[in-house]
């Protein structure tokens, strides 16, 4: 039976029209390209994870992995290289942008989608997508110039008089040299050039959802905050978890704009206000000038972050999971 339906089959393809023929043609073509765009990218991918570990392969035969990754001290005199000051000055900045911008974002498009006024709606929206459009090494210049004098004169030297000598507090907070830039500078620049694109893919998202859902909780008497809080934020709990972390992979990333306003010391300190570096900075400082094993640990540290900020794609993706099974 199967031998005379592939006989059928044989015939019915062969006397079937021209056109039909170069349809299916082009329909496995497509497919083709289709294919080897995805492949594409994954050899890129892969490429690029290997170059940098092969050019960083020297920097952890010398120091270990481990020894790397945790050692403190960079002294390029020495030739000693240690990594873990320049990774936990990325993570703490993309912290505080996180913390400061994710908020922020959210209530734009809150603003926007619930409560701006028609006329207000489009001036606000496209200054947002102007934000983006500014270039990091002018958020950097505007750091360095405006925003570290008004951090030192208004933050950092009255908190001094406040915290010297409180536990903990006192340990976060106080500066050693009121100068204006420092990680926390640095993750206020990173929290303003990641508000756009946060705050406009949530406010796509948020004007994608049913109007009836806000017009039912409305009717049923919800606040204004009840119908954001049990109703807009479930429904876009996906779309908002991949825009902070879009936000984040920017703010791991961020060269320029950083090393204007991080003070770019190779120490870490327990201050969130003193100067300190983090890995996109260390390599835009040095790598002109380094050679041999120093070139070797430069490369090394682009391959952390790589890996950092691959961690951080399977950390969403699996938040992203997570909601899904919860809806």
């Amino acid at each position: 039976m199967s031998a005379i339906a592939t006989q059928d089959a044989m015939v019915l393809s062969s006397s079937a029209p021209p056109g039909r023929r170069s349809h299916a043609l082009f329909d496995r073509t497509f497919r083709f390209l289709c294919l080897a765009s995805a492949a594409t990218v994954l050899v890129v991918l892969f490429g690029i994870l290997g170059s940098i570990a092969y050019g960083g392969w020297p920097a952890f035969q010398e120091f270990g992995l481990w020894g790397f990754v945790s050692g403190t001290r960079w002294n390029v005199a020495a030739d000693v290289y240690g990594a873990w000051p320049a990774v936990a000055g990325t993570l703490i900045c993309a912290l505080i942008a996180l913390v400061l911008g994710v908020p922020i974002s959210l209530g734009i498009a809150v603003f926007l989608t619930q409560l701006s006024p028609k006329w207000l709606k489009g001036p606000i929206s496209t200054c947002v997508e102007l934000l983006a459009a500014v270039p990091s090494i002018i958020f950097g210049m505007w750091g360095l110039f405006v925003l570290a004098p008004l951090v030192a004169a208004y933050l950092q030297v009255p908190l001094n008089s406040l915290v010297e000598g409180v536990p903990v507090v006192g340990t976060i907070l106080y500066s050693a040299v009121p100068s204006g830039t420092g990680i926390f500078t640095a993750g206020v620049i990173l929290a303003l050039m990641i508000i756009p694109f946060i705050a406009s893919i949530t406010r796509d998202m948020l004007d994608q959802i049913p109007a009836i859902l806000r017009e039912s909780a409305y009717g049923m008497g919800c606040t204004t905050w009840e119908v954001v809080r049990h109703v807009l934020v479930p429904q876009t709990a996906v779309a908002l978890v991949g825009a902070v972390m879009l936000g984040l992979g920017r703010a791991l990333g961020e060269t320029m704009a950083v090393t204007f306003v991080v003070g770019n010391a190779n120490r870490l300190s327990a201050s969130i206000l003193d100067p300190g570096s983090t890995i996109a900075s260390r390599i835009a400082n040095e790598y002109n000038e380094a050679s041999g094993l120093q070139l070797s640990a430069l490369i090394a540290l682009g391959c952390i972050l790589f890996v950092v900020t691959f961690a951080v794609l399977i950390v969403a993706r699996l938040l992203v999971a997570r909601i899904n099974r919860t809806q």
